[in-house]
This record gives structure tokens, C-alpha cells and sequence, in this order.
């Protein structure tokens, strides 16, 4: 499995059984994704700072421009493309959970038509029609529905030939995809913009930022032991890509991340990960039904120090995995996951 992008936390919903957020096998036939980020990581907490200003307090009220607020601006989106958008969007097509989540807490939840099928937070975007799934969009019913933005997915997780052709249909589509953690709270600034909403963005991505670097701050002192994220063991082995946005969260939250050893691939063998000998194991896998036990039985993983110790935990996949509002939550719930004694701001 190769990453894919980012968004699309990784989950299994959206592998072919299951897919809640990033999971797909790519490739021919298994399309588990794990769509995120691509970036390198370090032991630093990384400068959370953008070119659109900060400030504090998220926000999750339904407040959005007047039918009569002037509107009429150029975006440049994440893959540099400018999107211009004539006046306040009013029927917004989501198609990746992280913006879905977005427009939601910034108050634009009553503006949104349609989502991607991950799409399941907050409870009330799981009700809304679905036109797209990883890798495949129904531009048609984008167009019925008469969108007047679209916030799509980069990498690959929305295919280019339909950002493409919903553009040549003269409907503005901005393309998401951070190139890091520190990037997720310039994209909330961006769909913020986009829809009429910036100050609010602003305001939202300080919050972020500010909770980010409080979190990463408590960790950077604790030991690191070395941990290995579980995204999937139903065949393969699969976990974080050496470069990947998953490895920079478990440095974040106070690990040593066992990678696959590759820049792009999430797939890791049993040897390389007895090698490695995994200290703490993190079941990103545990809403699916892997637990400590199953871990325990499997051959072979009997002679790691995490599985003789005891230190086979679960944290909430969607959390760590989607580059949205919640980020903070899911470094908060990996640290613990880690660190279960860390007293954290």
C-alpha cells in the first residue's frame, strides 16, 4: 500500500470492507488507502506558523455571510491552482471527512449538499448524499445538486480528471492536501476563505495550532520508546511509511516510529518488525475488532517486547488520522496511547 494523499484518514471503510477516513489498499486489487500526508519528520515540534493569520477559539456555530455581504475572490489552493469564486458559496460539496469536518466547525454545516462516503463527523454529515467514495466521483450529481464549490482532495484522493472536468463546468473546486501536520491549520484557513468565513478560520487554525504545540511541548521530554501504528493486519502487515504524516504524529506523541522503512509504502514484513522489536503497539485497527489478544496470538509476534510486556494498546484511528479540527484530539489520544501516565496540558 502506497499513501495516497491525505485525508482520508486511514480507516477500512475505505478500503473495499471498511473505510472510515484514509484506508485504501492502492494498487490493483486491494484499494486500501491510506491517504496521508507526505511529509518527513523530526524530532522537533514543528513551527506551527502561516501566512494567513492567527488567534485563538474554535467554533462550531452556524454563522455565515449575508445574502448581501459583497463577495468575489481568488483562492490559491494546494495545488496551486487559483480558484476564483464569485460570489458567497451556499450549496458546498464536500468530498474528503477532514473538509467535511471543517466546514462543520466553522459554521458552514448548513451549507453543505453532498459528501464523500467516509464523511461521518459530525452525525448530521452522515445523512447527506453521498457523491464520491475514494478514487471516484459522481460529477453528475454534483451537478444536479447545483454545487457552487467543491473542496476536493489532493494526491490522488480525488481524481484529477474529475477536479478537472467539474472545473470546465464552471463549478470552483479547491483542492486540499497539507504537506504536514503544521499544514493542517492552513488548509482550515483556506476552506475558510473560500467559503466566506476567514476571520472564523483564523480564529479556529490559532486554537489548533496553539493545542498542537502544547501537546507535542509535554511529550518532547518524555522517553521514546520505539512504536509501531497498526493500520492494518488482516493480511499484510501494514503501518506508517518512513515519510509519512503518520510516523511525524507518533514522533509528535513521544515515539520512535517503526516505519516500513520505505517513503511511500505503508506495507511492513513480520521480519523487518520483530527486528525492530516494536516497545509499545498502537492498534489503529482496534475499532474493526483487533485487540491485545489477537495481537498476542498471531505467530511470531509473541517474541516483541510490546507484546510480552503487555504494551499492546488502542487509540482512536479517525482522530489521528484525518487532518481536520480534531487533530489535537488525536495527537491527545496517541500520546496516552503511548504515555498512558502522561499528565498533559
Amino acid at each position: 500500500m502506497r499513501s495516497a494523499g491525505l485525508d482520508p484518514s486511514f480507516n477500512r471503510e475505505a478500503r473495499g470492507r471498511r473505510f472510515p477516513d484514509v484506508s485504501r489498499r492502492l494498487g490493483a486489487a486491494l484499494a486500501v488507502t491510506m491517504a496521508l500526508l507526505q511529509i518527513g519528520c523530526g524530532p522537533a515540534v514543528p513551527a506551527m506558523t502561516s501566512s494567513r493569520s492567527p488567534e485563538p477559539t474554535p467554533a462550531v456555530a452556524s454563522i455565515g455571510p449575508t445574502a448581501s455581504t459583497p463577495f468575489a475572490i481568488s483562492v490559491t489552493d494546494d495545488e496551486g491552482a487559483t480558484v476564483a469564486i464569485g460570489a458567497t458559496p451556499q450549496r458546498i460539496v464536500s468530498l474528503t471527512p477532514g473538509a467535511t469536518e471543517t466546514l462543520f466547525a466553522l459554521g458552514a454545516g448548513d451549507r453543505v449538499v453532498a459528501t464523500d462516503s467516509a464523511s461521518d463527523y459530525p452525525s448530521v454529515a452522515a445523512g447527506l448524499p453521498d457523491v464520491a467514495a475514494f478514487g471516484s466521483v459522481d460529477v453528475e450529481a454534483i451537478v444536479g445538486l447545483e454545487a457552487d464549490l467543491v473542496v476536493a482532495g489532493g494526491n490522488g484522493y480525488t481524481p484529477p480528471e474529475s477536479v478537472a472536468r467539474l472545473r470546465s463546468l464552471g463549478i470552483p473546486v479547491v483542492v486540499i492536501y497539507a504537506a504536514g501536520v503544521a499544514a493542517v491549520p492552513d488548509d482550515v484557513e483556506l476552506v475558510a476563505e473560500a467559503v466566506g468565513l476567514a476571520t472564523k478560520g483564523r480564529d479556529l487554525a490559532a486554537a489548533m495550532r496553539a493545542d498542537i504545540e502544547a501537546l507535542a511541548g509535554a511529550a518532547s521530554g518524555m522517553p521514546r520508546p520505539r512504536t509501531f501504528y497498526e493500520v492494518d493486519a488482516t493480511n499484510e502487515i501494514y503501518g506508517p511509511a518512513a515519510a509519512s504524516f503518520l510516523a511525524e504524529m507518533v514522533e509528535l506523541a513521544g515515539g520512535a516510529p517503526v516505519t516500513s522503512g520505505s517513503g511511500d509504502s505503508f506495507e511492513i514484513s513480520l521480519e523487518r518488525l520483530i527486528a525492530a522489536d516494536p516497545e509499545v503497539i498502537v492498534l489503529g485497527d482496534a475499532a474493526f475488532g483487533t485487540t491485545a489478544d489477537l495481537v498476542a496470538e498471531r505467530p511470531g509476534w509473541a517474541v516483541m517486547t510490546a507484546v510480552r510486556e503487555g504494551a499492546v494498546r488502542v487509540a482512536d484511528d479517525k482522530l489521528i488520522t484525518r487532518p481536520g479540527p480534531r487533530l489535537a484530539q488525536g495527537l491527545r489520544s496517541l500520546i496516552l496511547a503511548i504515555h498512558p501516565d502522561a499528565l498533559l496540558p
